[in-house]
């Protein structure tokens, strides 16, 4: 069984067990975080929903939160001798599907 849900605005398909990498979610370590925007539902028969699926959830586990991959953003302006060098790291939470309600 799997699901499609919707989190930090992206649609992620999911199934039990996953690991998965989404945007910073207000939770703590070791909790339970439960994602109620569930767009469908599949396996042997498959639920779609228009928009979300009524009554259906997704739980996952919160392992632990972090951030990504440094990168650098450059902007200048030719022929103005202006220019602005910055780095960037975006946070994320990691976490592991434990089950889906359909």
């Amino acid at each position: 069984m799997y699901a499609v849900i919707e989190t930090g605005g992206k649609q992620l398909r999911v199934e039990e067990g996953q690991t998965i990498f989404v945007e910073k979610l207000v939770a703590e370590e070791e909790s339970v975080f439960t994602f109620d925007k569930v767009l469908l539902v599949g396996g042997e028969s498959s639920k779609i929903g228009a928009p979300y699926v009524a009554g259906a959830t997704v739980t996952a586990k919160v392992v632990a939160h972090g951030k990504g991959k440094k990168i650098t953003v450059f902007k200048y302006k030719p022929k103005k001798n202006n220019h602005r060098k910055l780095g960037h790291r975006q946070p994320f939470t990691k976490l592991v599907v434990e089950k889906i309600n359909a």
